[in-house]
């Protein structure tokens, strides 16, 4: 497992945060990030695959000064531990998220999600609706799709698949560029990414969100995502915001449709030439923008 101690100093400077652990139900030392004044009330940011609390760093950055702000790496992920036999399951996902949230005791969330951290986000959320207060949506999906791109789909071929996610690290290496288009990310920006993902075994969790996605009701976490999408239902009145990534190869503008009937009274903001990694990909105009969602009453 990484060390944040083996971080180079340029990557450091791209993420200079103090690193918490917490133990989940299952016995694995899940690493998160709690900055910001200490308060019960806190943004909660949920990461997917293969990003994890990196992704969020500018986000904290600018919150933090203001609001407490939680950011964990799921098992398996960033500097979390990476068992090589663990439940990584949707399921299993939400109860280490729901954990960690007690622990800290938190008595308001204003939630942010991105890709499958949409799953994971809302599997929380319905299970604690009083929680929620504010949400932010970036190009993630809550509910079962009928597509799954090529890329992707090959990526859960038997034998293949594990060669290539965890043998040639070709899932969290493409993203990189793959889930950019307004500009492209730095040398240490890459690294960062790329950094607690350096060899076979700690790429395991990355194969292992792959290959959970359902795409069929035989598979074991679809029951999980279609009890996610029903509690859904809970958030249409709470104050949303949608910032969506127009050149997402993966989550589309068809899945923004569903986000609109889904959560009809929310903000919608679309950036044509953003993608999927929108967060990184349109910063400078993303981060104000939730900042000050954020901010209202």
């Amino acid at each position: 497992m990484v060390s944040p101690a083996q971080l180079p100093p340029d990557l450091a400077g791209e993420y200079p945060f103090t690193l918490r652990r917490f133990t989940t139900l299952s016995g694995a030392a899940m690493s998160y990030l709690d900055e910001g004044p200490r308060a019960d009330v806190a943004v909660l940011m949920v990461h997917g695959n293969p990003t994890w609390s990196f992704y969020y760093r500018h986000l904290v950055g600018a919150l933090a000064p203001t609001r407490r702000c939680v950011v964990p790496d799921h098992i398996g992920m960033g500097f979390s531990e990476k068992p090589a036999n663990y439940d990584y399951t949707l399921a299993t996902r939400i109860a280490d998220l729901e954990a960690l949230v007690a622990s800290l005791g938190l008595k308001r969330i204003d939630l942010v999600v991105h890709d499958w951290g949409g799953a994971i986000g809302f599997g929380f959320a319905a299970r604690h609706p009083e929680l929620i207060n504010r949400i932010v949506v970036l190009n993630t999906a809550a509910f079962a799709a009928p597509h799954l791109p090529a890329r992707i789909a090959v990526c859960r071929w038997p034998i293949i698949g594990p060669f290539i996610v965890r043998g040639l690290n070709g899932f969290a290496g493409p993203a990189t560029w793959m889930a950019m288009h307004r500009r492209a990310l730095s040398p240490v920006e890459k690294r960062g990414y790329l950094q607690p993902y350096d060899s076979w075994g700690n790429r395991v969790a990355v194969d292992a969100f792959v290959r959970d996605i359902p795409m069929t009701p035989s598979h074991p976490t679809w029951a999980t995502l279609a009890e996610v999408e029903r509690g859904l239902a809970q958030f249409r009145d709470r104050p949303a915001k949608i910032i969506w990534g127009g050149r997402d190869f993966c989550f589309n503008d068809h899945f923004l449709e569903r986000w609109r009937e889904l959560l009809p009274d929310a903000e919608v903001r679309r950036i044509a030439d953003a993608g999927h990694y929108v967060l990184d990909d349109a910063r400078d105009e993303i981060v104000p923008l939730i900042r000050d969602f954020l901010a209202t009453p």
